[in-house]
């Protein structure tokens, strides 16, 4: 499809692998259309871009009935789970789900602020944690709207998710509970404030255990695999190793764990490994990945239904719900190799 026309119907309905009709059902009457095939048509519209063009000329039900989930990456294994407890709570209620996918393009996140702004939306279910920059006219005009799984860092937006300090404690108490004092926390931001409160969860974990600041190596990282290899990679480089690895999240652990085995090291014989989220893949790697797992289909839930409070006109009881996380101990922990336990 050229990039210079414009995403028809068509283009939907061949990506998504339905009839045009079967589209057209599942963005005017969501509830008669399978989960599924609902899913597909809305992954196809946000490949398109339809969502952002044709969808708000065809739209024919105005803001009664329908909330715009927008996310930066809806191939993220958190994402589906989340997205199950928000679209059964909205369903239960008479609305339907239609997925934005920014693909962390903010020209894209852009394009859906001017659809928001067309009020072709009731409300707004925003995954990325940030607003569009400069654009404060339509920003202040936004419908109700709540931030899940990432804290909207400029929007002032309620926020529902996961106690992120509270899970950072937990797996810093088990990995100090096993002996381990010299812990690396693998990335850390100054931009993603889910990430940056894991942080300190780590930190106070290892206060209250004594452990001083100068004994703890903090790197930076982007939530990917990548970014967990490149950063054992710096610290074989600065030839400072911890015993442990603490990751925010699965992603970088997975990471983290790839490097050490490319390196013929065992976990947990030599290092232990804790992530963060439990997506599926930390059940399958090996060693199975201890990790913190996050409640999604609850907080999907959550958010939905403080949504609808707000869309019935009531004030937010509070400006955050935090759900609280589990421990999820598998075999990728143990107590430190002899070496750090001469030291």
């Amino acid at each position: 499809m050229s990039s210079s026309s414009p995403a028809t119907i068509e283009d939907v309905a061949r990506i998504a692998q339905v009839s045009i009709a079967t589209v057209s059902r599942a963005i005017h009457t969501p509830e008669k259309v399978a989960n599924s095939t609902r899913l597909k048509v809305n992954q196809a519209i946000a490949i398109t871009g339809y969502t952002t063009n044709a969808m708000a000329r065809s739209l024919r039900l105005g803001r009664s009935n329908m909330i715009l989930v927008v996310a930066p990456d809806i191939g993220d294994p958190n994402f589906s789970n989340i997205l199950v407890g928000l679209e059964n709570e909205a369903r239960a209620h008479g609305y339907g789900i239609l997925i934005g996918h920014t693909q962390n393009d903010p020209q894209r996140g852009l394009e859906y602020l001017k659809f928001l702004n067309s009020n072709q939306a009731a409300g707004l279910i925003l995954f990325t944690g940030i607003l569009p920059f400069g654009h404060q006219s339509m920003t202040a005009r936004l419908p109700p709207s709540v931030g899940v799984f990432e804290p909207v860092y400029n929007g002032g937006i309620p926020y529902v998710g996961v106690d992120d300090i509270e899970g950072a404690r937990k797996a810093v108490d088990l990995l100090i509970a096993e002996g381990h004092r010299k812990i690396a926390f693998i990335g850390d931001s100054r931009t993603r404030l889910a990430y940056s409160r894991r942080r300190q969860g780590y930190d106070e974990g290892l206060d209250a255990a004594g452990v001083p600041p100068g004994d703890r190596l903090i790197l930076e990282g982007d939530g990917t695999i990548e970014s967990g290899r490149l950063a054992l990679e710096q610290l074989f480089m600065r030839d400072t190793l911890p015993s442990a690895f603490m990751c925010v999240n699965d992603q970088t652990a997975i990471g983290v764990m790839i490097g050490l085995g490319a390196r013929g090291y065992d976990i947990p014989t030599d290092f232990s490994v804790t992530g963060f989220d439990d997506v599926p893949q930390a059940t399958f790697m090996t060693p199975s990945l201890t990790t913190i797992r996050q409640p999604r289909t609850a907080i999907g839930k959550s958010s939905m239904a403080l949504l609808l409070e707000l869309l019935s006109g009531s004030e937010p009881p509070e400006a955050e719900i935090l759900l609280t996380p589990d421990l999820i101990v598998r075999n990728s922990v143990s107590t430190p190799a002899r070496r750090f336990l001469k030291k």
